[in-house]
């Protein structure tokens, strides 16, 4: 299985739990958009100090697409990205109903 597939696996999952547990009020584009920006710079910054520092590494028979943010490949995005999807989903999903 390629990285990208496992990636794509995370983002269908959250999607479909988006759409399942949608609530009538719908979210801030604007809110959700900034806390995307924010988890996608955060990764790129603390992925590739991990990576610079040795912590982990990719080789390249690892079937990653060989897209990179500096030394980060382009798959590791998907999960800042999923939990941007899937986290607000649950959180009105297990909210109580009487609350406004």
């Amino acid at each position: 299985m390629t990285y990208i597939l496992l990636c794509a696996g995370f983002l269908a999952a959250a999607a479909a739990v988006a759409v399942t547990t949608r609530r009538r009020r719908v979210l801030s584009v604007a809110a959700l958009a900034i806390t995307a920006a924010a988890l996608v710079a955060l990764t790129a910054v603390f992925d590739n100090l991990m990576i610079a520092a040795g912590l982990f590494a990719y080789a390249e028979d690892q079937r990653v697409s060989g897209l990179t943010l500096g030394a980060a490949p382009i798959e590791d995005f998907a999960y800042p990205l999923a939990a941007v999807i899937l986290l607000p989903a649950l959180w009105g999903a297990l909210r109580r109903h009487d609350d406004p």
